[in-house]
């Protein structure tokens, strides 16, 4: 079982959200975390100076993810500063909620940029430093990646895309660094979703709840800790894939 204390995680979007969750239990594990983030700077710098104050160790990086030569200055940094990284975690996404329709080419462009070349190329510059420490990848690639969400066009298709990268890279990558992937169903749905939409979404889940960052944390630790799993996509939604 990898032993998580004292090596080196970072997490993209590492501040708000689920991302805040997965940083705080990862510093919790007894690693340091390299909190990424992008517009979320005040947030980046609380969490860090309450890891701190817990006792942990941790530093905060902005970075734009949709500007290549950001992705790969951020792979440079993060590695240097604790002397490399052992853990990454591709959190970060944007969720724009335009059908296919109304999806332009911008849209198009930073959807794929943020959700999809990123993790790729964060995987791709990380290579060598996580061979050596023969690390782990975790990908949070989404329900919307295995579903057809009309609602969500460029999302959806970005984050399929993230589960066939997560699968490439972990037989690229092997054996030395495992690959795995999270899709999430209603974790902490957009804060412009109104009551009765929620209230659709649990009725529509099978253990009638929405799901929590708790429920992702775990998923991670379970799968940083699984020796003897790699190129797999852990669904986490409460059975709604058994809807179909």
């Amino acid at each position: 079982m990898m032993d998580l204390s004292n090596k080196v995680a970072l997490v993209t979007g590492g501040a708000v959200r689920v991302g805040r969750a997965i940083s705080l239990a990862l510093a919790g594990e007894g690693m340091r975390v390299v909190v990424h983030y992008n517009s979320s700077s005040a947030a980046a710098e609380a969490l860090v100076e309450e890891i701190r104050r817990g006792g942990g160790e941790a530093a905060s990086i902005g970075a734009d993810l949709s500007r290549a030569d950001e992705v790969r200055r951020l792979a440079d940094e993060a590695a240097g500063i604790f002397g490399g990284i052992d853990v990454l975690v591709n959190n970060a996404s944007v969720f724009p909620p335009e059908r296919l329709e109304e999806t332009d080419e911008t849209l198009w462009d930073h959807t794929m940029a943020v959700n999809l070349r990123a993790p790729f190329f964060l995987i791709r510059h990380l290579a060598p430093v996580l061979r050596e420490r023969r690390g782990a990848v975790v990908n949070l690639c989404d329900l919307a990646g295995i579903q057809t969400w009309a609602a969500y066009a460029a999302h959806g298709i970005a984050k399929a895309g993230l589960v066939h990268v997560t699968k490439v890279a972990a037989r690229s990558l092997a054996p030395e660094v495992r690959v795995n992937g999270i899709a999430p169903g209603a974790v902490l749905p957009p804060e412009s979703m109104g009551t009765d939409e929620l209230d659709a979404l649990e009725r529509g889940t099978p253990l009638r709840r929405l799901g929590s960052p708790d429920d992702v944390v775990r998923a991670v630790l379970y799968l940083l800790h699984a020796d003897y799993v790699t190129g797999e996509i852990l669904v986490v939604d409460g059975g709604r894939m058994l809807r179909g």
